[in-house]
């Protein structure tokens, strides 16, 4: 009886530190994730502010352009 309770205790010291393990793996994995999409997270704020005048940009191009629209539509 005594075996097999050594036994025991060893095969469940082996799955328990084969599961921390691989929770281990996962963590330092999804740490990974979280620093390349903190890095992501900059790089389209960076966008989002070159890109923000681009709206008034076009309104003022087409402002611009409607005397040649309506001449265009004129012929």
């Amino acid at each position: 009886m005594q075996t097999v309770a050594i036994v025991s205790l060893v095969l469940f010291t082996l799955i328990i530190a084969a599961a921390a393990l691989g929770l281990t793996r996962v963590i330092l994995h999804l740490r990974s994730v979280v620093k390349t999409l903190d890095a992501l997270d900059g790089g389209v704020q960076v966008i989002v502010a070159k890109t923000a005048t681009v709206g008034s940009t076009v309104d003022s191009v087409n402002a611009s352009l409607a005397p040649v629209r309506n001449f265009a539509e004129s012929i």
